[in-house]
């Protein structure tokens, strides 16, 4: 069972995606706060402590692996990276950005 006080959070530009995440989240229990934009999600880290987080690496304002860094400046709670296909055919061909 689920402690209602866990709190994960999702950031993904893709909504379809976010949402159907959150469904399930939230139907297990877990606070989910939820952003498309990462530059939202980085506010929020910055100010509460998460159980876990999603981070989508594509997002239009500011890539995943940012807002990794970010979070591990000051917390340590796992973290979830989530790539398409395309992005691992861009990291094999070093096509991303370092």
């Amino acid at each position: 069972m689920v402690s209602m006080n866990e709190k994960i959070m999702i950031v993904d530009d893709e909504k379809e995606i976010a949402d159907l995440i959150e469904l399930y989240l939230k139907n297990d229990g877990y606070n989910v706060y939820k952003f498309y934009k990462g530059m939202d999600a980085l506010k929020c880290a910055e100010s509460e402590k998460m159980d876990l987080a999603i981070l989508d690496i594509m997002l239009p304002d500011v890539d995943g692996f940012h807002i990794c860094q970010k979070i591990r400046e000051r917390y340590f709670y796992t973290i979830i990276m989530l790539f398409s296909k395309n992005v691992c055919i861009e990291m094999r061909d070093n096509q991303l950005p370092s």
